[in-house]
């Protein structure tokens, strides 16, 4: 058997770090074929059924429920164009697991013992506790990579590969070196680096100051030490020591912040009113919904942000298709875009890619066979291949600075050589 996920649980998010995850096993059984593999759960001679998961509602306000939108542009599209091998895409759209651990199990066996569903597609959430029960289901499942559940399972599988590296892995090197880009080198440049306190913040700090130092950053301060379940109202405690981290007692010429958006909305805000005139960064606040309020404009003003996909800004084929697709699904109006939405648009396309190569004659089994040998090119998250994207990241990604009310790029979209993660 192979060793449970919750071995992991000290590892976490390398994005959107937030709370640790419980997880929950139970064993499964093979589902093998009939004609037209109709004795296959969630799949007919004429349809697969496919649900998601994710987190829609939190306490503090975040919300991914865009991912939901996404996953039904395409596979909207999907079915458009005559579904996958002659069936059509049964979306039955995402279950609200709330960030709790507990719902994200229950919306997990709800979804397989009674929605009967052959995939789970998008996964998108801080914990993922139902994804012993998934694997030992044998359910194909896509999602965003960010926790340890994404690397080294069968059945589960990242949109953008494993962005949690384990022993022996490998470290997505995007953020320094697009940093490091943007600073003009690295050299006698340094970053401080700030998470929750949590077991995926402190994992994420323990990458991080690695991946940086690698890139040739000095790295003064990497803290996990923001209260991962109550957001300060007195940020001062934190930014006086962030200032006086850099070399000679000076504030570093980075500050990277490995939290969500309201975390990230208050820490800046703190920074930029004690005077501070560096760079910060953080992966989460590419979404053109937060520029509707002045006082969230101002706060992330300047702020670059770390992207995974190809920018909404870019100007190549697949973007003007990811557009339109998300416009069809939004009832042909024009929505504002968000990561999240990409997130469950490219969870959707990884599935029907793999989907799509197995053939005719859908199983698990053949699903698992056609992944071991999938390779793409070209797509909005760079070059894709498994099983390589269940041991580490695709290596791709950008940067956008957020200037005068609105995005642009500031370090084009690229994929860099990963590094050994030790």
């Amino acid at each position: 058997m192979p060793r449970p996920i919750r071995t992991l649980a000290a590892a976490a998010a390398a994005l959107l770090l937030a709370t640790a995850c419980n997880s929950a096993s139970t064993g499964g059984t093979s589902e093998k074929a009939g004609p037209s593999g109709s004795s296959v759960r969630g799949v007919t001679a004429d349809a697969i059924k496919v649900g998601g998961i994710v987190s829609m509602t939190t306490a503090s306000g975040y919300s991914k429920k865009d991912t939901d939108l996404g996953a039904k542009a395409r596979y909207d599209r999907a079915n458009a164009e005559g579904g996958i091998n002659g069936r059509r895409i049964d979306y039955l759209g995402a279950e609200d697991d709330g960030q709790d651990p507990a719902r994200n199990l229950a919306a997990a066996r709800k979804l397989v013992q009674q929605d009967k569903v052959f995939a789970v597609s998008p996964m998108s959430s801080v914990t993922f506790a139902g994804a012993d029960f998934l694997d030992g289901r044998k359910v194909p499942t896509v999602g965003w990579g960010t926790l340890p559940s994404f690397c080294g399972p069968r059945h589960i599988y990242g949109f953008n590969g494993c962005l949690v590296p384990t022993p022996g892995g490998t470290l997505n090197q995007t953020w320094p070196e697009g940093l490091a880009a943007v600073l003009g080198g690295s050299r006698g440049r340094s970053v401080a680096l700030i998470a929750g306190d949590n077991d995926a913040g402190k994992f994420g700090i323990r990458t991080f100051t690695q991946g940086f130092k690698a890139a040739g950053f000095q790295v003064p301060y990497a803290k996990a030490v923001v209260p991962a379940t109550s957001m300060p109202s007195d940020w001062s405690a934190y930014t006086k020591e962030i200032l006086r981290s850099g070399p000679g007692g000076r504030a570093p010429d980075a500050v990277v912040s490995v939290m969500q958006t309201p975390y990230n909305i208050g820490l800046f805000t703190a920074l930029k009113r004690a005077g501070y005139r560096g760079l910060l960064s953080d992966p989460t606040d590419y979404d053109p919904g937060l520029l509707e309020k002045d006082a969230t404009k101002q706060a992330l003003d300047g702020v670059h942000v770390l992207l995974q996909f190809q920018p909404f800004e870019a100007d190549s084929p697949a973007m003007r298709q990811f557009k339109a697709d998300i416009r069809k699904a939004a009832g042909d109006k024009d929505v504002p875009l968000n990561m999240h939405m990409m997130t469950g648009y490219m969870s959707a396309d990884l599935f029907l890619s793999i989907a799509e190569k197995a053939g005719k004659d859908l199983t698990v089994e053949s699903f698992q066979k056609a992944a071991d040998g999938f390779s793409d090119t070209g797509t909005l998250v760079g070059d894709r291949a498994e099983p390589k994207g269940q041991k580490e990241s695709f290596g791709c990604g950008a940067l956008v600075r957020l200037k005068d009310g609105r995005y642009e790029v500031a370090v084009p979209f690229r994929c860099y050589p990963p590094i050994p993660f030790g």
